[in-house]
């Protein structure tokens, strides 16, 4: 199962790519919403974690591309905006989920295997 992850913190993201491939997950990585769709337009991953606010384009722009474009990937987004209107907005663009940031271990394997996709092996 190949995973995209779209956030503009390397940090955040270096931290959830470790933790993904660590679980055997084929991790890519764009550091901002216009990589990410190129990445997605390139070869589309199975899922995608969506950081919500970011420079270039915002994750609320990546789910109305993607929308627009025909793309039926499961996206999960990842923010600390806790806002409901944020959160139905998401949703409304078709996420599949919206998690908190940090997200804990735990809570990102039981929303990959919440997509019936593959199968998710116990913590580390």
């Amino acid at each position: 199962m190949t995973i995209l992850i779209i956030e503009d913190s390397s940090f955040t993201r270096r931290k959830l790519a470790s933790l993904l491939r660590n679980h055997g997950f084929e991790v890519r990585e764009a550091s901002n919403g216009r990589e990410g769709l190129d990445r997605i337009r390139e070869q589309a991953p199975d899922c995608i974690f969506l950081d919500l606010l970011m420079p270039e384009m915002d994750g609320i722009a990546v789910l109305q591309t993607l929308s627009q474009e025909g793309f039926s990937i499961p996206v999960f987004v990842l923010s600390a905006d806790v806002q409901e209107t944020s959160r139905a907005k998401c949703l409304e663009l078709g996420a599949v989920a919206f998690l908190e940031k940090p997200p804990h271990e735990e809570t990102l394997l039981k929303a990959i295997h919440g997509l019936g996709m593959c199968q998710v092996e116990g913590g580390s």
